[in-house]
């Protein structure tokens, strides 16, 4: 075959030449998600340093302080901006509704998740009515407590199955006892024993309490005796709190 017979295709200028188009590959970058913020509190310094290894474990979430479970500075739960504190149980009732009131009055926009708890299902309503989002037994594990914080986070409520059904059980059969007469009725104030209340919690002594209502010191004796066996009190703090929890104006 001739040189002449094969015929050279014409070359195209070097800006018009096309190669292989690429396709944009798409962005692999995502929106960063905020971190949770909890603040842990508990008394004891090893388990409020396991909980941080707990919660940071796996990301997403940031342990912004870690505190004693109470009393608690105000400037610092204010400075911290938690969104849900983990609050370890100090031990009775009325140190973790103290705890839990404190925090409500401080941050009222965090959420708290109660541990350390007795399956105690008087303890455990009372904590609910205190504003409690979670609520987890003594022998809960790391991976529980880590899924109660997500779960939490996540607008959900937390806690065990067999008080979960002691809720159900609360409202079906008692659910007047929701509204604060009922309360007072069903604990069988008189008047005037309605009326100290709000003296105890100011933290005036009997003999104060007595002199602003003409009465004698033991006949207030008499009234706190008969108040604390209504609730099964041991003492007057205990009995502000509890009386405190049926919604009477403390």
């Amino acid at each position: 075959m001739s040189d002449n017979a094969t015929k050279e295709r014409p070359s195209l200028p070097p800006q018009n030449r096309r190669g292989p188009e690429k396709l944009a590959k798409p962005s692999t970058k995502s929106a960063p998600t905020q971190q949770v913020r909890v603040l842990v509190a508990a008394e004891n310094r090893l388990l409020r340093e396991a909980l941080t290894r707990v919660l940071t474990k796996r990301g997403g979430i940031e342990v912004i302080a870690t505190k004693s479970a109470a009393p608690f500075h105000t400037d610092a739960i204010l400075d911290a901006r938690p969104d849900i504190v983990l609050l370890s149980s100090r031990g009775t009732l009325v140190e973790d509704l103290a705890a839990i009131q404190q925090l409500r009055s401080t941050a009222p926009d965090a959420r708290i998740l109660l541990i350390g708890m007795a399956k105690d299902e008087r303890e455990f309503l009372q904590c609910v009515r205190a504003g409690i989002s979670g609520y987890l037994l003594r022998d809960a594990s790391s991976i529980e407590v880590l899924e109660a914080v997500q779960a939490i986070n996540a607008g959900e409520a937390v806690c065990p199955g067999a008080l979960c059904a002691v809720l159900f059980r609360y409202f079906h059969s008692d659910a007047s006892s929701l509204s604060c007469g009922s309360d007072r009725r069903r604990l069988g104030l008189s008047r005037r024993e309605q009326q100290l209340i709000p003296l105890i919690a100011q933290g005036l002594t009997n003999k104060e309490i007595a002199n602003h209502f003409s009465l004698s010191e033991q006949t207030v004796k008499n009234h706190l005796y008969r108040m604390k066996n209504k609730v099964g009190a041991e003492d007057r703090l205990e009995l502000v709190q509890l009386y405190r929890m049926q919604g009477f104006p403390v």
